[in-house]
């Protein structure tokens, strides 16, 4: 044989060796993809703010609060008049989601001649969520 058939030949059998080795190993498979899509958890203001209303203070150093109701409880020692509020949000997100519900522990509310700091709570510590979900945030003020 030529040397040139017998480089023909030696090409052509690693040629089909190489050929009948990517048949041999082209396997293929599946899986499922899943992936569970939750709606972003939107908080936002429903109009009412934190009003604490009108407070007078006294000589005695004494607490006002405003429940998560907007109920005020006014200390012996000052006088308090005017309408008062909790501060609202509503939440939106995926039904059936547990959503976290925290504030900052203070604020501080600074008026015209004064600033005063209040401790704030949220009326509620979670929510599962159902499509008509909202909290409130009340305060209490010492001093």
């Amino acid at each position: 044989m030529s040397k040139f058939m017998k480089a023909a030949v030696a090409s052509s059998v690693l040629a089909a060796s190489v050929m009948g080795a990517n048949a041999a190993n082209a396997a293929t498979a599946s899986a499922d993809a899943r992936a569970n899509i939750l709606q972003q958890v939107t908080v936002t203001s429903d109009g009412s703010d934190l009003d604490f209303g009108t407070i007078v203070s006294g000589a005695a150093a004494d607490t006002v609060a405003v429940s998560t109701a907007g109920a005020v409880t006014c200390g012996g020692g000052l006088v308090c008049s005017g309408t008062t509020t909790a501060a609202g949000f509503d939440v939106t997100g995926t039904t059936g989601e547990t959503v976290d519900v925290s504030s900052d522990a203070t604020v501080t509310l600074t008026g015209p001649t004064d600033t005063m700091t209040a401790s704030l709570s949220t009326s509620v510590a979670t929510i599962v969520l159902d499509g008509t979900d909202a909290f409130s945030v009340d305060a209490e003020r010492c001093g």
